[in-house]
Parts: structure tokens; C-alpha cells; sequence
């Protein structure tokens, strides 16, 4: 079944809750306005019996009730108040008695117990009245009296109200029915136009961005969010974009080369030194692919948060030493100097030993590279209240102020040409920042062409959350 649209449901919660309320008002202005009109009413009824009781208390104390009954009739007669009017003795004699009230029918009263004023309604010869019977006392006696006015003037502007309170609340529905339908779209309008608009934002046009809304409520932080999602997803679909590319057209090239050779070897009949000097072309170009592919699985691994970090105490003065040692070979055979941290105290951060060794190992890789020989290659271990720091430092090529920006991003080399003889991916140092980045620590570099350079990462001493993973 087809859900309503969220315009036409919040039209008829208006109009349900209006209605409710509307009952509710005109169910409490006809009560207020009855109670009003009964109010009135009886104040006039307690004007009435007030006149009597002043009367009463008037007469002399010792009069009879045959000077009473004079009395009673004689004022009556001249006042239209008399009309429903009934008076009773303490004996049960009846003092006075108004025609109109045996013309409708009204028993006589009886002396009654009574305490304070009864009020009542009746419907005699088919019209409204209001009485009122109340016990009077004057000079030691007590009376009963009953007295009454018509009632038809109060319920016809009660019936008058009723009918126009029917009449005008469809009315009324129905206008806040309107209004609700046109609230509620030009309220949902702006969720049109951001629907329109995500309908045609695909892998093609991810640049393509909402309307802006400057409505200042809750649509338009939702577009403003959705923006900056759409900007998120633009920006990763980007970079998986350029890694694929570049990861293809690194790939390429020792593919093609290997190819190549072995083609050429192919062709025709060699001697076992030229093969064998062949296969070792070959398998030097395997082994260089072979580096590549783990690292693009690694940063693959990377942006799919599957790569976490394990850590763990780590004293940085022994790691250091054991990656030097495992560099002086190499320092030897390219006749360079590598000078190693002395260094008796710990150095201890929480860290994860196999991930920071790897960034030391492309520090150094990188600082072999890019210093010719003769050169010197330091590696340095500085301590600060808040941070153990590892100092690389070499006295090669340098780089430029233009490059050292781009350092960090993957697949960027400083010299394509020298890093590609080398064996370079342009992938070491993107690894390397991810990894420092996972410590909760910086890295940096400073350099100068032709006097080499200085790469710094630091580490917090408090260390970091165990359980961080890649994002």
C-alpha cells in the first residue's frame, strides 16, 4: 500500500488538531456562555428574593398573616416581579400565590427545609423558566419562598451560538485545511528542489552540489550536511580515481620492461650468459613490482580501514638501533657515512613497533636515494616534555620548497628520474605519514637544494588510544 506523502500527512495532523481544538473551544465558550447567562439569571432571582426579605422585615413584627397576605398581594399586583411568585407561612398557610402559576400548573409550596437557595429549571406549557426556593427568616418566622423568571431569552442566544458555532466550524476546517496544505508545501518545497538535484548527481558530476537554502531552520542544515557529504564523497571518488590511474601506470611500466626482455631474449638462439643476464633483468623488475604491489595493498588496506595498529610500549633508543644496524651495509657499499643516536636513557612511547620501524626504514631508504657519495646520513632522537621525536638527516640534493609540499602525497617523486633507476614508488612517504598520523603524532620536512634534508616525526609521550584503527 502507498504511504502518503509527508505534505499530506502533515496536513492532516494540522486539521485533526485543529479540529481538536476547535471542539474543545467551542465546547468551552458554550458552557462559559450558558453558565453566564444562568448567572444573570439567578442574580435576578436573588434581586427578587432579597426585595421580599427586606419587605418581610419591614411588616410590623406582630402582623398577621391575613395583613400579611394584604400586603403581599397588594405589592405584588403593582410589580411585574410578582408574576412566579409563591410565599408560604410556617403553618403551611399560603401568603400569597401568583395566578400566572396556577394558570401553568405549578403546585403550592410547602414550608421546606432548606438550606441556602434551590434552583431549578422547567418547561411549562412548552416554555423555559428558572426558579429559585429559598427559606427567609424576618422577625423570628420563617417563610418559604419561590419565585421565577422566563428563560427563553437566555436559551435562544445559547441555541443562536450553538447553530453558528455548527455552521461556521466546517467553514473554518475547511480554510485550515487550505492553509495547512499550502504550509506544509511551501515548507517541503525545498525538499523538492534537494530531490531534483540528488537525481542527477552521479559518478559523472559529483561536483554538481544542492541549492543552497537560506531558510536558517533544520532544511537547510540538511542540505548544507549533504553538501558537505557530497564534497567527502567527491573528494574519496577522486582519490580512488588517481590511485587506480597511478597504480595502473606504475604497474605498466616494469610490466612493459619485463616483457620486453623477454621477448628480446626470445627471439633468438643466446648464449647462457645472455640468458641468465636476461632473467636477472627480469626477476630485478619482478622484485621491484613485488614492492609496489604490497605497498599499493597496503594503502588499499589503508583506505578500506582494514589496517590497525597494535600498541604497545616501545623503548624509540633500541628500535633506532636495530634499524640503523640493519642500514650499515648498505652505507658501506655506496661509500656513506651513517651516524647512529648514543643515547643511554629510554625513550619509551606507546607505539607500534613493526609500523614505526617500517617509518624509519623509508626515512632512511629515502635519505639513501637522494645523497651521493661521498655523504653523511644522521639519524637523531630528541625528547621534549610532551614528545619523543626521530630526526633523519642527510646531506643530499635537498628538495625544493615546491616539492617539499607534495612529498606526502602518493606516487609523487622529487626526482622521477633518479627514483625510478633506484627503484622508487613514490609511495614510501604517503605510507609513512598514514602511520604517524595513526600514533596521534606529526611528520615534517625541511629542506634546502643542495644541502640536504631534515625529516622529523614526532611522537606524544602519553600515547594513544589501543584500539585505533585506519580511517
Amino acid at each position: 500500500m502507498k504511504r502518503l506523502s509527508i505534505g499530506l500527512r502533515l496536513t492532516l495532523w494540522y486539521v485533526a488538531i485543529f479540529a481538536l481544538a476547535q471542539t474543545v473551544f467551542g465546547i468551552t465558550m458554550w458552557y462559559t456562555l450558558r453558565h453566564n447567562r444562568y448567572e444573570l439569571m439567578d442574580q435576578d432571582l436573588r434581586g427578587q428574593v432579597e426585595d421580599l426579605q427586606r419587605f418581610l422585615e419591614s411588616q410590623p413584627a406582630d402582623a398577621s398573616e391575613e395583613k400579611l397576605q394584604e400586603e403581599l398581594t397588594e405589592t405584588s399586583v403593582l410589580e411585574h416581579a410578582g408574576d412566579y411568585l409563591q410565599v408560604c407561612g410556617e403553618q403551611g398557610v399560603i401568603l400569597y400565590r401568583a395566578a400566572l402559576l396556577e394558570q401553568l400548573g405549578i403546585p403550592p409550596i410547602r414550608p421546606t427545609a432548606l438550606k441556602g437557595a434551590r434552583y431549578e429549571d422547567r418547561r411549562l406549557a412548552g416554555e423555559p423558566y428558572r426558579f429559585v426556593m429559598q427559606n427567609l427568616t424576618a422577625h423570628g418566622h420563617t417563610y418559604t419562598v419561590q419565585t421565577g423568571l422566563p428563560a427563553e431569552e437566555a436559551l435562544e442566544i445559547l441555541d443562536f451560538f450553538r447553530r453558528n458555532l455548527l455552521l461556521m466550524a466546517p467553514l473554518v476546517l475547511l480554510v485550515a485545511a487550505g492553509v495547512g496544505y499550502w504550509l506544509s508545501h511551501r515548507a517541503l518545497a525545498p525538499v523538492d528542489t534537494i530531490t531534483r538535484t540528488a537525481r542527477q548527481i552521479g559518478g559523472q558530476n559529483l561536483s554538481l552540489r544542492l541549492d543552497s537554502i537560506a531558510t536558517g531552520d533544520e532544511l537547510q542544515r540538511l542540505s548544507d550536511t549533504l553538501n558537505e557529504m557530497l564534497a567527502r564523497i567527491e573528494a574519496s571518488f577522486l582519490r580512488v580515481t588517481q590511485f587506480t590511474a597511478d597504480a595502473s601506470h606504475e604497474l605498466r611500466t616494469p610490466v612493459a620492461l619485463m616483457r620486453t626482455e623477454a621477448e628480446l631474449a626470445l627471439r633468438k638462439s643466446r648464449s647462457e650468459e645472455e640468458y641468465r643476464d636476461a632473467l636477472g633483468h627480469i626477476l630485478k623488475q619482478a622484485e621491484e613490482t613485488s614492492v609496489l604491489i604490497e605497498e599499493l595493498l597496503s594503502l588499499a588496506r589503508k583506505d578500506a580501514g582494514r589496517e590497525t595498529l597494535d600498541l604497545r610500549p616501545v623503548d624509540l633508543s633500541v628500535l633506532l638501533e636495530s634499524a640503523v644496524r640493519d642500514w650499515k651495509p648498505v652505507a658501506v657499499s655506496r661509500n656513506l657515512k651513517l651516524v647512529e643516536p648514543v643515547h643511554s636513557e629510554s625513550h619509551t612511547v606507546l607505539a607500534d613497533a613493526p609500523a614505526l620501524r617500517r617509518v624509519v626504514h623509508i626515512l632512511l631508504d629515502n635519505a639513501f636515494k637522494y645523497t651521493p657519495p661521498p655523504g653523511t646520513i644522521e639519524v637523531l632522537l630528541d625528547s621534549s616534555a610532551e614528545a619523543e621525536s626521530i630526526k633523519v638527516r642527510d646531506s643530499g640534493i635537498g628538495i625544493s620548497a615546491e616539492d617539499q609540499a607534495r612529498v606526502f602525497e602518493r606516487f609523487y617523486r622529487v626526482d622521477k628520474a633518479r627514483s625510478r633507476e633506484m627503484g622508487g614508488t613514490g609511495l614510501g612517504l604517503a605510507i609513512a605519514q598514514w602511520i604517524v598520523e595513526q600514533h596521534r603524532g606529526t611528520i615534517r620536512v625541511h629542506s634546502v637544494p643542495g644541502q640536504g634534508s631534515l625529516f622529523q616525526v614526532s611522537l606524544p609521550k602519553n600515547g594513544a588510544d589501543r584500539s585505533i584503527n585506519s580511517l
